[in-house]
């Protein structure tokens, strides 16, 4: 696909908007998508509704009712950002770069697969079964979207997801996992001029843990822990009774995760001020994406793919997570970055390169060949 045609496609996608908790927005993706492939023809379409938060997922497939794929191509269809981002910052073009919500993370994949697979040869797709999954909430962790995933991944031979390729043009074999703690403290609230001694201050509390977690980063092994948000008091006269953390935990070894719980869970029964409580919630976790023996398999052909178009391929370890490492735990050969090049994740400087789009289009398709030759 022409890199002109493809920005066609992109464009209106990125002028949606479609956070993980607009179930409405990511319904319109969900709707071109299906508007796109209906008119490919050869394609079956199943709308699947996961939770009322968040928006429908969606599993193309091109036989009817698969109980295996050859291939499966992933791609999430929601961003992180909030409501009135796409007509504050709608597709723009400058110079080699588009610019707007989600042009990286992910739509330029999500239409990457959609071109790979509207050129494909018919004789090479219907000998393949081939699956599309599209979750809405991969951004807040696929909460939602996790079971459903999985079960349509066990099927499969292998998984090609289809986020954006580093900035340096390399593919992703391996990503950390990772996990999303909400730790409340409760406290006792008094006055604090006439009697502070009476109270018990869980901000207190909050920045005790704060500094006794930052002792268990382990940079050089890929561990870390992030308390990212902090709230808490309700006014500078109160000593606080409650206050709230969220904390980001990243690591290479899935046996840290385990070691960093039982540290948290040992802290909250033995708390650092007198009279407070704590209580620790798992909102969202991942493991690590590992490599297996069917990994490197599949890494070789898609080296195969990149020489036979001309693309040499190179690979990244890298510290976000993706669903491919859900599937990949479970010891299904999955691979990462297949979309167009794109940086500037989560921010208002995310962006694609432009020259990147025909390439990586025609990765993924050479790459679906070699499954098919295979």
């Amino acid at each position: 696909m022409k890199k002109e045609t493809f920005l066609e496609h992109l464009k209106p996608f990125i002028n949606t908007d479609c956070g993980s908790y607009q179930p409405a927005g990511v319904g319109k993706i969900a709707d071109m998508l299906t508007e796109k492939y209906t008119a490919l023809g050869g394609w079956h379409i199943k709308r699947q509704h996961l939770h009322d938060e968040v928006g429908p997922g969606l599993l193309i497939t091109n036989r009817e009712n698969p109980d295996h794929y050859d291939v499966l191509l992933v791609g999430h269809i929601d961003t992180v950002f909030p409501e009135g981002t796409a007509a504050a910052r709608p597709f723009k073009v400058e110079g080699n770069r588009a610019y707007g919500p989600g042009v990286a993370d992910m739509k330029n994949g999500v239409v990457a697969i959609y071109a790979a697979l509207s050129e494909l040869d018919p004789a090479v797709r219907d000998k393949l079964s081939i699956g599309v999954l599209h979750n809405p909430d991969e951004e807040i962790g696929s909460i939602h979207s996790d079971p459903w995933l999985l079960a349509e991944a066990k099927k499969a031979d292998r998984v090609l997801v289809c986020e954006s390729a580093r900035a340096d043009g390399s593919l992703v074999n391996r990503r950390k996992g990772n996990a999303t703690f909400i730790i409340t403290y409760h406290g006792v609230a008094s006055h604090a001029g006439n009697d502070p001694e009476k109270g018990r201050s869980a901000v207190l509390e909050m920045a005790h843990w704060t500094v006794e977690l930052a002792k268990h980063n382990d940079y050089a092994n890929g561990t870390s822990l992030n308390v990212g948000q902090v709230k808490g008091g309700s006014a500078s006269n109160v000593v606080p009774d409650s206050a709230e953390a969220v904390l980001d935990l990243r690591f290479w070894d899935n046996s840290k995760y385990d070691e960093i719980r039982a540290l948290l869970d040992r802290l909250a029964a033995k708390p650092f001020v007198d009279g407070v409580r704590v209580e620790i919630r798992v909102k969202s976790q991942k493991p690590a994406m590992v490599m297996n023996e069917g990994t490197e398999q599949l890494m070789q052909l898609v080296e195969k793919a990149g020489k036979k178009i001309g693309l040499p391929i190179t690979w990244q370890a890298v510290g976000g997570g993706s669903d491919a490492n859900t599937t990949s735990a479970h010891g299904i050969p999955s691979l990462d970055g297949f979309g167009p090049i794109g940086a500037g994740f989560h921010s208002e400087k995310e962006y694609l390169e432009i020259d990147s789009i025909e390439q990586r289009v025609a990765l993924l398709k050479a790459t679906i060949e070699e499954i098919a030759a295979a």
